[in-house]
């Protein structure tokens, strides 16, 4: 290796080891409203739900113009993902996995919708159209009644169909890996 070659590769390591030094000081801490927007996640206890409320008949409309492009028009046959059915099928060799088939918690369903639908415009639905939406949804899979309402006070306390069907794997137990040793 000549001399000219060695003193390249030399830099080149002192460079990628001292790369780190060169951001220090970099950028600003986020302000408590930046932070603010994006600390929108929702928990299965409901912990995170935004004020806000809507009934499955409010989300059919809503649903029409935002998801059935995608999803069908009642949430089954679209391009993407079926919503809607397979409730009993998961042990089958066939499993439909859906909203109401598989999902554990209808609080996910929302957080979901809010901060990832509509495809073509992420986060664009209110609070009040997520829950109409999410509404319709669970009226759809017969788990909300056709006059059902949702907010941050009834989602949490839906029961769904699946609910049970997670079992968590032993080596994942939050106990066993976040004990101090």
């Amino acid at each position: 290796m000549s001399s000219t070659s060695k003193a390249f590769l030399t830099g080149a390591i002192a460079l990628a080891l001292g790369s780190p030094v060169l951001a220090y000081d970099f950028g600003r801490p986020a302000t408590p409203d930046e932070i603010a927007q994006w600390d929108i996640d929702v928990r299965p206890d409901g912990k995170g739900l935004p004020p806000g409320s809507g009934t499955a008949a409010r989300g059919k409309q809503v649903f029409a113009d935002n998801c059935a492009a995608c999803h069908g028009d009642n949430g089954v046959g679209g391009i993407k993902d079926r919503l809607v059915g397979g409730q009993g099928t998961l042990a089958s060799d066939a499993p439909v996995k859906t909203v109401g088939s598989f999902w554990p918690y209808a609080t996910t369903l929302f957080d979901y919708i809010h901060r990832a639908m509509p495809y073509q415009a992420p986060g664009s639905l209110d609070s009040d159209d997520t829950c109409a939406v999410a509404a319709y949804i669970l009226h759809l899979n017969g788990i909300l009644p056709a006059d059902g309402k949702l907010d941050r006070d009834t989602l949490p306390k839906i029961k769904m169909p699946n609910r049970d069907g997670f079992v968590p794997e032993p080596e994942f137990d939050p106990a066993k890996l976040f004990r101090k040793k």
